[in-house]
């Protein structure tokens, strides 16, 4: 079969490989759609732990697919059945994963991040993933979509926290497709108003076309808008969903009393402390929160957030491309010119 292997910062090579042999409890699957996240791309630049010469790996956790095969002891799956795959295991002991939790477990294992996951035409789904629920019947979703519930899926984690009321004003920092994923969860809670900022003049038109009712400001004019729309009460919920620590310390100062903030963005380890003013945290009352991953159940549901038409992903989708050619889409997304780039196998 043919993968992508990555072999170290920015050395990725399509190599012909053996299709992975699957025992007694595992699963093999064909894959359809591989979305690439920007956890692969800096992945991709920077190069990961335990990913060497010696050591090379096949990225891609936001995967779907066809089951190709079903190891014997396996229940509930059979050849055939379209399905999506949650990427992440947890040791099935600690307290998180009994929790349900299996995405913060301690010793978790993830398909594309230490494991190989779906840029390949086959991948092996190991019996954690099997046992633990990761593997997820299709119902009226396109492969193309379920590729994309992944990211939806840690989007939601991080909604959650948020407690977003009908009638709330939302401001998302960041334009790309995490961004536009927590605007349309948020617009779908009720949100009287969803503002969306980001310095891409380029994005921010994406976010009109795929939905007018969105209010996109671009860079400097944002405290200026949110005081005038609010007259100075700030926003009810702050989404950064961007890897800005500015964007996380002006996120208190536009908050309105009792409002909550998610800092859904990771921040590069070389400015990842960031200086805030902890009384408007105290005197406005503020809730500030941390989401990563998604659980299980958390997939589950927003699959069927798509299944049942409340959430729309496939117009985030502005690229396809074979395996042959994913260099191109992780330049694509490196450059973040469009929204999501998948890639599409026969």
């Amino acid at each position: 079969m043919l993968a992508a292997l990555l072999y170290g910062s920015r050395d990725m090579r399509i190599e012909d490989v053996a299709i992975p042999e699957i025992d007694d409890n595992e699963i093999l699957l064909k894959v359809k759609s591989a979305a690439v996240c920007g956890t692969d791309i800096r992945m991709f630049n920077n190069g990961y732990k335990g990913i060497d010469e010696s050591n090379p790996r096949i990225l891609g956790h936001e995967l779907s697919g066809i089951i190709a095969k079903v190891g014997k002891n396996v229940k509930g799956y059979k050849e055939g059945m379209e399905v999506a795959v949650a990427p992440n295991m947890g040791c099935g002991l600690c307290d998180q994963c009994v929790s349900g939790n299996t995405h913060l477990c301690h010793n978790y294992r993830a398909l594309g991040i230490n494991i190989d996951g779906g840029f390949a035409e086959y991948v092996k789904i190991p019996e954690a993933a099997v046992r633990q629920g990761n593997v997820v019947e299709l119902d009226g979703v396109s492969t193309e979509e379920a590729a994309l519930n992944e990211p939806l899926s840690c989007v939601y984690s991080g909604f959650e926290k948020c407690n977003i009321r009908p009638g709330d004003v939302v401001l998302i920092i960041g334009a790309g497709p995490i961004g536009l994923m927590h605007a349309k969860l948020a617009k779908m809670a009720g949100a009287a108003k969803v503002v969306i900022n980001d310095l891409s003049k380029e994005r921010l038109e994406m976010c009109c076309q795929i939905d007018s009712t969105f209010v996109t400001i671009t860079g400097g004019h944002l405290k200026d808008y949110v005081y005038e729309a609010t007259k100075g009460r700030g926003v009810d919920v702050c989404i950064t969903a961007c890897p800005a620590p500015q964007a996380q310390a002006m996120a208190l100062e536009l908050m309105a009393m009792g409002g909550r903030i998610n800092f859904f963005g990771g921040l590069p380890k070389d400015r990842e402390n960031v200086v805030i003013n902890t009384n408007l945290i105290h005197y406005k009352q503020l809730i500030i929160t941390g989401s990563t991953r998604a659980s299980v159940s958390q997939f589950r549901k927003t699959l069927g957030f798509i299944s049942n038409g409340l959430i729309r992903v496939d117009d985030l989708i502005t690229g396809r491309y074979s395996l042959t050619n994913i260099t191109e889409a992780f330049e694509m997304a490196s450059s973040a010119r469009g929204l999501k780039n998948i890639i599409v196998f026969k």
